[in-house]
């Protein structure tokens, strides 16, 4: 045990004088032992010990307020993680539309900037159509864009890009269809696949070096076999460029409701545009300048009309 002396600490073992204890001199040790006493020179005696201990205490006030203050801290870090939380649910769908609205127009821009002319009596073909209030346009063409993958095959594919439902989503999807033969019906044959989905529209305008048009080809059933006297430009050949805009449903998971009440507004779609130059469209036009000029002009061998018999 220990005893309080005047103020200071000391071991069993020490010598303790009228004048009080000391330490003898070097190291401080005690007579009957070797062993080292330890001194400790600042010792408040048992009451100021206990005054100081209460006065040490939190006071009612004190724990109120650090109490209100540690709520105002949680409440304030678990809105910051709601928030965080809310914008991850909104901007991982949205990142995932915009990744395959770049996908899908990646790959009908290389398709078209290789477009080739269809077939002997149509070039190129781009409809206007429009199913219930969606607009879903359809576009057939050739392309060079293709990559052989069975015998008698080359680069040359019979290609149309149009709008259809999935059965299993119920919602309008890009579909390409794609035909690498050379078939009697240039719209008919080949394979399908799946481009992009939750599509809420599709659009198409062509570009003939002045202005542009929302169809090209002679696409009206009725008007086949005959020729206008004067042809417009998109009638025939190759458009200078393409104007695709492509509209993405901006919630495609979230179910849509049978009957739509007054209220609740829609969210507007997604829009994506991009603009494709046909490489090969200059090339087909003056080929068939070239042509048309060889069966205007006279027959070799023959006198012109103002020349004399």
């Amino acid at each position: 045990m220990c005893e309080v002396i005047t103020g200071q600490i000391f071991r069993n073992g020490w010598r303790r004088g009228s004048g009080g204890a000391r330490p003898s001199s070097g190291a401080a040790t005690c007579k009957r032992s070797s062993r080292v006493a330890y001194f400790m020179p600042f010792y408040l005696p048992h009451c100021c010990a206990r005054g100081r201990a209460r006065s040490a205490a939190f006071t009612l006030i004190e724990v109120m307020i650090s109490s209100a203050l540690m709520a105002l801290i949680l409440v304030s870090a678990y809105m910051c993680l709601g928030a965080g939380f809310s914008a991850q649910k909104l901007i991982e769908p949205r990142a995932e539309i915009i990744q395959n609205a770049r996908v899908a127009l990646a790959i009908m821009t290389a398709d078209l900037r290789a477009a080739c002319p269809l077939s002997k009596t149509d070039d190129f073909l781009g409809m206007t159509r429009t199913v219930g209030n969606v607009e879903a346009d359809n576009v057939d063409f050739a392309t060079h864009n293709y990559t052989p993958r069975r015998a008698r095959e080359g680069d040359f594919c019979q290609e149309s890009l149009y709008l259809d439902k999935n059965t299993e989503t119920g919602q309008f999807s890009l579909w390409r269809r794609r035909n690498p033969a050379i078939g009697l019906d240039p719209l008919a044959g080949g394979s399908q696949e799946e481009i992009a989905q939750g599509v809420a529209g599709l659009r198409f305008e062509y570009f003939d070096g002045l202005d542009w048009y929302a169809s090209w080809g002679n696409v009206d059933p009725k008007k086949n076999g005959q020729t206008p006297t004067r042809e417009p430009s998109n009638l025939t050949g190759l458009p200078e460029a393409v104007r695709i805009t492509l509209l993405l449903d901006s919630n495609p998971k979230k179910k849509q409701p049978a009957v739509t009440t007054g209220e609740a507004k829609p969210e507007p779609p997604f829009a994506f545009e991009t603009v494709v130059r046909l490489n090969l469209a200059g090339v087909t036009r003056s080929t068939e300048n070239a042509a048309s000029t060889s069966d205007n002009s006279a027959p070799p061998g023959l006198p012109d009309n103002g020349g004399n018999n």
